[in-house]
Protein backbone atom coordinates (compact mmCIF):
# COMPACT_ATOMS: atom_id res chain seq x y z
CA UNK A 1 0.00 0.00 0.00
CA UNK A 2 0.94 3.20 -1.02
CA UNK A 3 0.29 6.54 -2.48
CA UNK A 4 2.17 9.34 -4.02
CA UNK A 5 1.74 13.09 -4.05
CA UNK A 6 3.56 16.06 -5.48
CA UNK A 7 5.15 19.13 -3.95
CA UNK A 8 5.90 21.90 -6.74
CA UNK A 9 9.09 24.17 -5.84
CA UNK A 10 8.47 27.27 -7.52
CA UNK A 11 11.05 30.02 -8.48
CA UNK A 12 14.00 30.12 -6.14
CA UNK A 13 14.17 30.53 -2.53
CA UNK A 14 16.52 32.89 -0.71
CA UNK A 15 19.55 30.44 0.20
CA UNK A 16 18.49 28.99 4.16
CA UNK A 17 15.45 28.31 2.80
CA UNK A 18 16.60 26.69 -0.58
CA UNK A 19 14.70 22.97 -1.29
CA UNK A 20 18.42 21.83 -1.55
CA UNK A 21 17.07 19.84 -4.79
CA UNK A 22 19.82 20.01 -7.74
CA UNK A 23 19.56 22.79 -10.17
CA UNK A 24 16.45 22.31 -12.68
CA UNK A 25 14.92 19.83 -10.49
CA UNK A 26 11.63 21.36 -9.36
CA UNK A 27 9.33 18.85 -7.61
CA UNK A 28 9.64 16.36 -4.78
CA UNK A 29 6.91 13.78 -4.35
CA UNK A 30 5.73 12.19 -1.63
CA UNK A 31 5.89 8.33 -1.82
CA UNK A 32 3.68 7.61 1.28
CA UNK A 33 4.20 3.93 3.16
CA UNK A 34 6.41 3.32 1.06
CA UNK A 35 9.41 0.55 1.72
CA UNK A 36 12.78 2.13 1.57
CA UNK A 37 14.03 -0.60 -0.61
CA UNK A 38 11.07 0.36 -2.91
CA UNK A 39 12.37 4.08 -2.81
CA UNK A 40 15.63 3.16 -3.29
CA UNK A 41 14.59 1.22 -6.78
CA UNK A 42 12.71 3.92 -7.63
CA UNK A 43 15.17 6.77 -7.27
CA UNK A 44 17.35 5.15 -9.15
CA UNK A 45 15.22 3.57 -11.67
CA UNK A 46 12.33 6.39 -12.42
CA UNK A 47 12.60 9.29 -10.46
CA UNK A 48 16.27 10.35 -11.50
CA UNK A 49 15.78 9.63 -14.93
CA UNK A 50 12.33 11.80 -14.95
CA UNK A 51 13.57 15.08 -13.44
CA UNK A 52 12.20 14.96 -9.79
CA UNK A 53 14.43 16.43 -7.23
CA UNK A 54 13.15 14.69 -4.21
CA UNK A 55 11.04 12.37 -2.37
CA UNK A 56 8.88 12.87 0.75
CA UNK A 57 8.55 9.81 2.89
CA UNK A 58 6.89 8.40 5.98
CA UNK A 59 8.08 8.88 9.37
CA UNK A 60 10.90 6.87 9.94
CA UNK A 61 10.85 6.34 13.68
CA UNK A 62 9.63 3.15 15.82
CA UNK A 63 5.85 3.93 16.41
CA UNK A 64 3.31 1.97 18.06
CA UNK A 65 1.66 -1.05 16.60
CA UNK A 66 -2.24 -0.84 16.95
CA UNK A 67 -3.92 -3.80 16.16
CA UNK A 68 -7.82 -2.61 16.46
CA UNK A 69 -7.46 -1.73 13.46
CA UNK A 70 -5.25 -3.58 11.94
CA UNK A 71 -2.05 -1.76 12.01
CA UNK A 72 -3.48 1.81 10.26
CA UNK A 73 -1.84 4.36 8.29
CA UNK A 74 -1.87 6.54 11.52
CA UNK A 75 -0.01 4.44 13.37
CA UNK A 76 3.09 6.00 11.96
CA UNK A 77 2.15 8.88 13.64
CA UNK A 78 2.20 7.74 16.95
CA UNK A 79 6.05 7.38 18.16
CA UNK A 80 7.68 5.06 20.65
CA UNK A 81 11.32 6.27 20.45
CA UNK A 82 13.50 7.76 17.84
CA UNK A 83 14.96 4.54 16.72
CA UNK A 84 14.65 3.95 12.98
CA UNK A 85 12.57 0.72 12.43
CA UNK A 86 9.34 0.59 11.24
CA UNK A 87 7.11 -1.30 8.57
CA UNK A 88 8.72 0.46 5.71
CA UNK A 89 12.02 -0.80 6.52
CA UNK A 90 15.36 -0.97 9.46
CA UNK A 91 18.22 1.61 10.25
CA UNK A 92 20.12 -0.18 7.67
CA UNK A 93 17.29 -0.12 4.57
CA UNK A 94 17.16 3.11 5.62
CA UNK A 95 20.80 4.29 5.34
CA UNK A 96 20.92 2.66 2.10
CA UNK A 97 18.00 4.54 0.45
CA UNK A 98 19.18 7.66 1.25
CA UNK A 99 22.59 6.68 0.14
CA UNK A 100 21.23 5.56 -3.02
CA UNK A 101 19.03 8.16 -3.51
CA UNK A 102 21.24 10.94 -3.00
CA UNK A 103 23.90 9.25 -5.32
CA UNK A 104 21.03 9.18 -8.31
CA UNK A 105 20.61 13.42 -7.72
CA UNK A 106 17.35 12.65 -5.45
CA UNK A 107 17.30 14.27 -2.17
CA UNK A 108 15.44 12.90 0.80
CA UNK A 109 12.84 14.72 3.06
CA UNK A 110 11.69 13.42 6.35
CA UNK A 111 7.86 13.08 7.70
CA UNK A 112 9.06 14.31 11.39
CA UNK A 113 6.82 13.75 14.08
CA UNK A 114 8.06 15.82 17.26
CA UNK A 115 4.58 17.41 18.85
CA UNK A 116 4.16 14.56 20.61
CA UNK A 117 4.35 10.13 21.17
CA UNK A 118 1.83 7.88 21.01
CA UNK A 119 -1.97 8.06 22.09
CA UNK A 120 -3.01 8.12 26.01
CA UNK A 121 -4.46 5.09 25.55
CA UNK A 122 -1.98 3.13 23.97
CA UNK A 123 -1.52 1.25 26.79
CA UNK A 124 2.26 -0.51 27.89
CA UNK A 125 4.58 -2.95 26.76
CA UNK A 126 6.52 -3.74 23.77
CA UNK A 127 4.38 -3.69 21.05
CA UNK A 128 6.23 -1.42 18.88
CA UNK A 129 7.62 -1.80 15.55
CA UNK A 130 11.68 -1.76 17.27
CA UNK A 131 10.24 -3.85 20.46
CA UNK A 132 10.96 -0.77 22.81
CA UNK A 133 8.91 -0.86 26.07
CA UNK A 134 6.80 1.83 26.71
CA UNK A 135 3.64 3.06 29.22
CA UNK A 136 1.30 5.64 27.91
CA UNK A 137 -0.44 5.62 30.62
CA UNK A 138 2.58 6.13 33.35
CA UNK A 139 4.12 8.56 30.31
CA UNK A 140 7.36 6.58 30.17
CA UNK A 141 9.46 6.12 27.35
CA UNK A 142 13.14 4.80 28.14
CA UNK A 143 14.38 4.28 24.85
CA UNK A 144 14.34 7.84 24.45
CA UNK A 145 14.29 8.49 27.47
CA UNK A 146 11.20 10.70 28.32
CA UNK A 147 8.94 10.45 31.39
CA UNK A 148 5.93 12.83 32.89
CA UNK A 149 8.19 15.49 33.20
CA UNK A 150 8.69 15.82 29.85
CA UNK A 151 5.11 16.24 28.96
CA UNK A 152 2.31 19.16 28.99
CA UNK A 153 0.18 17.88 31.35
CA UNK A 154 0.67 20.44 33.80
CA UNK A 155 0.00 23.57 30.92
CA UNK A 156 -3.07 22.27 29.61
CA UNK A 157 -6.27 23.97 31.03
CA UNK A 158 -8.95 21.66 29.41
CA UNK A 159 -10.44 19.03 31.54
CA UNK A 160 -9.84 16.24 29.52
CA UNK A 161 -6.43 17.13 28.55
CA UNK A 162 -7.25 17.34 25.01
CA UNK A 163 -7.67 19.63 22.80
CA UNK A 164 -11.53 21.11 23.23
CA UNK A 165 -11.30 24.30 21.85
CA UNK A 166 -9.56 25.26 18.61
CA UNK A 167 -10.55 28.57 19.11
CA UNK A 168 -8.40 29.04 22.21
CA UNK A 169 -4.55 29.12 21.35
CA UNK A 170 -3.57 27.82 24.27
CA UNK A 171 -5.42 24.57 24.05
CA UNK A 172 -4.10 24.17 20.26
CA UNK A 173 -0.78 23.90 21.70
CA UNK A 174 -0.77 22.85 25.19
CA UNK A 175 -3.04 20.32 24.73
CA UNK A 176 -2.88 16.83 23.02
CA UNK A 177 -4.47 16.43 19.68
CA UNK A 178 -6.60 13.74 19.70
CA UNK A 179 -5.16 12.09 22.99
CA UNK A 180 -1.24 12.06 21.92
CA UNK A 181 0.40 12.60 25.09
CA UNK A 182 1.79 16.44 23.84
CA UNK A 183 5.60 17.24 24.44
CA UNK A 184 6.55 19.95 26.73
CA UNK A 185 9.04 21.86 23.90
CA UNK A 186 9.37 24.80 25.79
CA UNK A 187 12.01 22.14 27.98
CA UNK A 188 15.47 22.27 26.69
CA UNK A 189 15.87 18.74 27.22
CA UNK A 190 13.24 17.61 24.91
CA UNK A 191 14.01 20.26 22.97
CA UNK A 192 17.62 18.27 22.56
CA UNK A 193 16.07 14.85 22.13
CA UNK A 194 14.28 16.44 18.96
CA UNK A 195 17.31 18.10 17.45
CA UNK A 196 19.10 14.58 18.62
CA UNK A 197 16.61 12.83 16.04
CA UNK A 198 16.67 15.06 13.40
CA UNK A 199 20.64 15.36 13.12
CA UNK A 200 20.93 11.74 13.32
CA UNK A 201 19.24 12.07 10.07
CA UNK A 202 21.35 14.99 8.58
CA UNK A 203 24.23 13.09 9.49
CA UNK A 204 23.04 10.11 7.18
CA UNK A 205 22.42 12.51 4.63
CA UNK A 206 18.53 13.76 4.30
CA UNK A 207 17.85 17.26 2.53
CA UNK A 208 15.45 18.46 4.67
CA UNK A 209 12.20 17.41 6.73
CA UNK A 210 7.93 18.37 6.89
CA UNK A 211 7.40 19.67 10.67
CA UNK A 212 4.01 17.24 11.10
CA UNK A 213 1.15 18.85 13.59
CA UNK A 214 3.41 22.10 13.17
CA UNK A 215 0.32 23.97 13.92
CA UNK A 216 -0.19 22.72 17.41
CA UNK A 217 3.16 23.66 18.42
CA UNK A 218 4.22 27.17 19.77
CA UNK A 219 6.54 29.35 16.80
CA UNK A 220 8.87 30.16 19.26
CA UNK A 221 9.49 26.50 20.20
CA UNK A 222 10.16 25.05 16.78
CA UNK A 223 12.30 27.95 16.04
CA UNK A 224 14.28 26.90 19.31
CA UNK A 225 14.23 23.17 17.84
CA UNK A 226 15.45 24.27 14.56
CA UNK A 227 18.25 26.58 15.50
CA UNK A 228 19.98 23.53 16.97
CA UNK A 229 19.84 21.71 13.40
CA UNK A 230 23.38 20.89 11.91
CA UNK A 231 24.24 21.64 8.33
CA UNK A 232 23.46 19.24 5.89
CA UNK A 233 26.05 16.14 4.66
CA UNK A 234 28.95 17.87 3.24
CA UNK A 235 29.14 14.46 1.13
CA UNK A 236 25.70 15.30 -1.00
CA UNK A 237 25.61 19.06 -0.32
CA UNK A 238 27.94 21.82 -0.11
CA UNK A 239 29.04 23.17 3.16
CA UNK A 240 26.65 25.44 5.71
CA UNK A 241 23.60 23.70 3.64
CA UNK A 242 21.20 24.16 5.50
CA UNK A 243 18.12 21.34 5.83
CA UNK A 244 15.04 22.55 3.82
CA UNK A 245 11.95 22.98 6.29
CA UNK A 246 8.41 22.74 5.61
CA UNK A 247 5.50 22.53 7.66
CA UNK A 248 1.76 21.93 8.16
CA UNK A 249 0.39 25.68 7.43
CA UNK A 250 -3.19 26.64 8.48
CA UNK A 251 -2.87 30.45 7.42
CA UNK A 252 -6.39 31.27 9.60
CA UNK A 253 -6.37 28.41 12.11
CA UNK A 254 -9.72 29.61 14.00
CA UNK A 255 -7.78 32.52 15.93
CA UNK A 256 -4.67 31.09 15.67
CA UNK A 257 -3.05 32.72 12.95
CA UNK A 258 0.20 31.02 11.58
CA UNK A 259 1.85 33.15 8.42
CA UNK A 260 3.08 36.03 10.14
CA UNK A 261 5.71 33.00 11.73
CA UNK A 262 6.27 30.94 9.03
CA UNK A 263 6.54 33.74 6.45
CA UNK A 264 9.23 35.59 8.73
CA UNK A 265 11.28 33.48 10.67
CA UNK A 266 14.37 32.32 9.93
CA UNK A 267 13.34 29.12 8.83
CA UNK A 268 9.88 30.68 7.00
CA UNK A 269 8.62 28.85 4.09
CA UNK A 270 9.20 30.39 0.97
CA UNK A 271 5.87 31.52 -0.01
CA UNK A 272 6.52 29.71 -3.90
CA UNK A 273 6.42 26.36 -2.08
CA UNK A 274 3.00 24.42 -3.55
CA UNK A 275 1.61 21.42 -3.05
CA UNK A 276 -0.46 19.00 -5.47
CA UNK A 277 -2.32 15.96 -4.92
CA UNK A 278 -1.90 13.66 -7.64
CA UNK A 279 -4.18 10.64 -6.44
CA UNK A 280 -7.50 10.36 -5.26
CA UNK A 281 -7.75 9.25 -1.65
CA UNK A 282 -9.27 5.45 -1.87
CA UNK A 283 -11.70 4.94 -4.50
CA UNK A 284 -12.45 8.82 -3.78
CA UNK A 285 -11.47 11.83 -6.15
CA UNK A 286 -11.15 15.16 -5.12
CA UNK A 287 -12.94 17.78 -7.98
CA UNK A 288 -11.55 20.92 -8.70
CA UNK A 289 -12.48 24.59 -8.83
CA UNK A 290 -10.83 26.95 -11.35
CA UNK A 291 -10.88 31.00 -9.94
CA UNK A 292 -9.59 33.95 -11.97
CA UNK A 293 -8.15 36.58 -10.35
CA UNK A 294 -5.86 39.28 -11.93
CA UNK A 295 -4.96 36.93 -14.83
CA UNK A 296 -3.78 34.01 -13.02
CA UNK A 297 -5.72 31.16 -12.02
CA UNK A 298 -5.53 29.13 -8.79
CA UNK A 299 -7.29 25.40 -8.19
CA UNK A 300 -8.68 24.74 -4.99
CA UNK A 301 -10.36 21.21 -3.49
CA UNK A 302 -13.56 21.16 -1.93
CA UNK A 303 -13.72 20.16 1.58
CA UNK A 304 -15.85 17.04 0.21
CA UNK A 305 -14.90 14.05 -1.65
CA UNK A 306 -17.70 14.09 -4.76
CA UNK A 307 -19.30 11.22 -6.56
CA UNK A 308 -17.58 11.95 -9.89
CA UNK A 309 -14.97 9.29 -10.38
CA UNK A 310 -12.91 8.92 -12.94
CA UNK A 311 -13.31 5.90 -14.63
CA UNK A 312 -10.53 3.18 -13.91
CA UNK A 313 -9.09 5.58 -11.79
CA UNK A 314 -8.73 2.84 -9.53
CA UNK A 315 -6.62 0.50 -11.88
CA UNK A 316 -4.03 2.70 -12.48
CA UNK A 317 -2.08 2.54 -9.48
CA UNK A 318 -0.72 -0.27 -7.55
CA UNK A 319 -0.48 1.73 -4.37
CA UNK A 320 -3.78 2.66 -3.09
CA UNK A 321 -6.50 1.76 -0.16
CA UNK A 322 -8.06 -0.90 -1.44
CA UNK A 323 -6.14 -3.25 0.83
CA UNK A 324 -5.51 -3.45 4.01
CA UNK A 325 -3.59 -0.40 5.51
CA UNK A 326 -0.95 -2.39 6.69
CA UNK A 327 -0.17 -4.52 3.55
CA UNK A 328 2.87 -2.58 1.81
CA UNK A 329 3.32 -3.77 -1.29
CA UNK A 330 6.48 -4.18 -2.91
CA UNK A 331 7.08 -2.37 -6.26
CA UNK A 332 8.39 -5.27 -7.76
CA UNK A 333 10.80 -5.72 -10.39
CA UNK A 334 9.43 -3.18 -12.81
CA UNK A 335 11.83 -2.51 -15.53
CA UNK A 336 10.26 -0.20 -17.93
CA UNK A 337 8.25 2.92 -18.02
CA UNK A 338 5.16 1.15 -18.84
CA UNK A 339 5.03 -1.02 -16.05
CA UNK A 340 6.47 1.79 -13.82
CA UNK A 341 3.07 3.70 -14.83
CA UNK A 342 1.92 1.68 -11.50
CA UNK A 343 3.46 3.27 -8.92
CA UNK A 344 3.69 6.52 -10.26
CA UNK A 345 1.52 9.53 -10.43
CA UNK A 346 -0.54 10.03 -13.43
CA UNK A 347 0.34 13.63 -13.98
CA UNK A 348 4.18 12.47 -13.63
CA UNK A 349 5.36 14.09 -16.86
CA UNK A 350 4.26 17.31 -15.65
CA UNK A 351 7.09 17.20 -13.43
CA UNK A 352 9.34 17.84 -16.60
CA UNK A 353 6.79 20.19 -18.06
CA UNK A 354 7.26 22.37 -14.75
CA UNK A 355 11.21 21.92 -14.77
CA UNK A 356 11.07 22.84 -18.93
CA UNK A 357 9.43 26.07 -17.80
CA UNK A 358 10.80 26.59 -14.56
CA UNK A 359 11.63 30.49 -14.99
CA UNK A 360 9.27 31.78 -17.69
CA UNK A 361 6.69 34.39 -16.77
CA UNK A 362 3.05 33.76 -17.28
CA UNK A 363 2.01 34.58 -20.63
CA UNK A 364 -1.09 34.16 -23.51
CA UNK A 365 -4.00 34.12 -20.70
CA UNK A 366 -6.72 32.86 -21.86
CA UNK A 367 -10.67 31.70 -20.12
CA UNK A 368 -13.98 31.36 -21.43
CA UNK A 369 -15.23 33.53 -18.28
CA UNK A 370 -16.05 29.68 -16.73
CA UNK A 371 -14.09 27.00 -15.95
CA UNK A 372 -11.90 27.00 -18.98
CA UNK A 373 -8.65 28.34 -18.95
CA UNK A 374 -5.23 27.87 -20.69
CA UNK A 375 -2.03 29.58 -20.35
CA UNK A 376 1.88 30.09 -21.28
CA UNK A 377 4.93 29.98 -19.84
CA UNK A 378 6.91 31.76 -21.90
CA UNK A 379 7.65 30.74 -25.21
CA UNK A 380 8.39 27.16 -23.24
CA UNK A 381 5.33 25.65 -22.43
CA UNK A 382 1.34 25.95 -22.76
CA UNK A 383 -1.29 24.35 -21.12
CA UNK A 384 -5.20 24.24 -21.31
CA UNK A 385 -7.92 23.17 -18.73
CA UNK A 386 -11.48 21.77 -19.16
CA UNK A 387 -13.44 21.61 -16.03
CA UNK A 388 -16.95 22.95 -17.30
CA UNK A 389 -19.54 20.49 -18.03
CA UNK A 390 -19.07 20.94 -22.02
CA UNK A 391 -16.54 20.46 -24.17
CA UNK A 392 -13.64 22.63 -25.22
CA UNK A 393 -13.16 23.51 -28.88
CA UNK A 394 -10.54 26.38 -29.16
CA UNK A 395 -7.89 27.95 -31.23
CA UNK A 396 -5.47 29.61 -29.14
CA UNK A 397 -2.12 31.58 -28.97
CA UNK A 398 0.80 29.29 -27.83
CA UNK A 399 3.91 31.35 -28.26
CA UNK A 400 5.28 28.36 -28.81
CA UNK A 401 7.74 27.58 -32.00
CA UNK A 402 5.85 26.08 -35.15
CA UNK A 403 5.79 22.22 -34.96
CA UNK A 404 4.10 19.13 -33.85
CA UNK A 405 3.82 18.85 -30.05
CA UNK A 406 3.33 15.47 -27.72
CA UNK A 407 0.45 16.20 -24.90
CA UNK A 408 2.11 14.85 -21.87
CA UNK A 409 -0.81 14.54 -19.99
CA UNK A 410 -2.47 11.54 -21.60
CA UNK A 411 1.32 10.49 -23.43
CA UNK A 412 4.45 11.31 -23.99
CA UNK A 413 6.94 11.49 -26.70
CA UNK A 414 9.10 8.27 -27.55
CA UNK A 415 11.63 8.84 -29.78
CA UNK A 416 10.36 10.52 -33.42
CA UNK A 417 6.75 9.66 -32.28
CA UNK A 418 3.90 10.57 -29.44
CA UNK A 419 2.24 7.62 -27.20
CA UNK A 420 -1.01 9.38 -27.11
CA UNK A 421 -2.19 13.12 -28.87
CA UNK A 422 -0.46 15.72 -30.55
CA UNK A 423 -1.10 18.97 -30.81
CA UNK A 424 0.25 21.27 -34.19
CA UNK A 425 1.36 24.70 -33.73
CA UNK A 426 1.34 26.65 -36.75
CA UNK A 427 3.82 29.67 -37.29
CA UNK A 428 2.07 32.32 -35.46
CA UNK A 429 1.88 30.02 -32.81
CA UNK A 430 -1.89 29.70 -32.81
CA UNK A 431 -3.16 25.27 -32.02
CA UNK A 432 -6.69 23.93 -31.71
CA UNK A 433 -7.45 21.91 -28.80
CA UNK A 434 -10.61 19.76 -28.21
CA UNK A 435 -10.97 18.51 -24.76
CA UNK A 436 -14.02 16.83 -23.58
CA UNK A 437 -15.71 16.90 -20.20
CA UNK A 438 -16.21 13.77 -20.53
CA UNK A 439 -12.29 12.73 -20.96
CA UNK A 440 -10.06 11.08 -18.40
CA UNK A 441 -8.06 13.93 -17.50
CA UNK A 442 -9.59 17.05 -19.52
CA UNK A 443 -5.90 19.08 -19.41
CA UNK A 444 -3.61 19.15 -22.61
CA UNK A 445 -0.16 20.40 -21.83
CA UNK A 446 2.58 20.45 -24.14
CA UNK A 447 6.29 21.87 -24.15
CA UNK A 448 9.62 22.35 -26.26
CA UNK A 449 10.74 19.43 -24.97
CA UNK A 450 7.98 17.05 -26.15
CA UNK A 451 8.08 18.98 -29.59
CA UNK A 452 8.82 16.13 -32.62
Amino acid sequence: MGICFLLLIAGVCWAQYNPNTLPGRTSIVHLFEWRWADIALECERYLAPNGFGGVQISPPNENVIITDPSQPWWERYQPVSYKLCTRSGNETEFRDMVTRCNNAGVHIYVDAVINHMCGANAGAGNHATCGSYFNAKTEDFPAVPYSGWDFNDGKCKSRSGDVENYHDVSQVRDCRLVSLLDLALEKDYVRSKVAEYMNSLIDIGVAGFRIDAAKHMWPGDVKAILDKLKDLNTRWFSAGTKPFIYQEVIFYFFNCTLQPYFLQTRYRLSPTVQVMLCLSWDRAAFRFKIYRNLRRFRMEAENKFTARLRKNEENRFKYNFASKPNNILSSGSASSLKQLTAVACVFRNMVIFRNVVDGQPFSNWWDNGSNQVAFGRGNKGFIVFNNDDWSLNVTLQTGLPAGTYCDVISGQKKGDRCTAAEVYVAADGMADFLISNEDEDPFIAIHVDAKL
